[in-house]
């Protein structure tokens, strides 16, 4: 289970990033696609993590909203 950021970007994307994973970053035409596109990212970025025998991060980002 990974936190995911989900924000629309320019040209009316959404952008969807997985903090705990650097530079994992995806985007989609819409909310779901880019959900759909962030879980496929994470799902990779791990894969290959272990395949290079490397350790992977563990989910430690914690959200918090500001009201300004």
């Amino acid at each position: 289970m990974r936190q995911v950021l989900i924000y629309p970007g320019e040209d009316r994307y959404w952008v969807a990033e997985c903090p705990s994973l650097p530079g994992c970053i995806s985007q989609g035409s819409t909310r779901a696609e880019a959900i759909e596109n962030i879980r496929e990212a994470i799902d990779l970025y791990i894969e290959v993590l272990q395949e290079d025998q490397l350790e992977v991060p563990v989910d430690n980002f914690e959200a918090l909203l500001v009201a300004v």
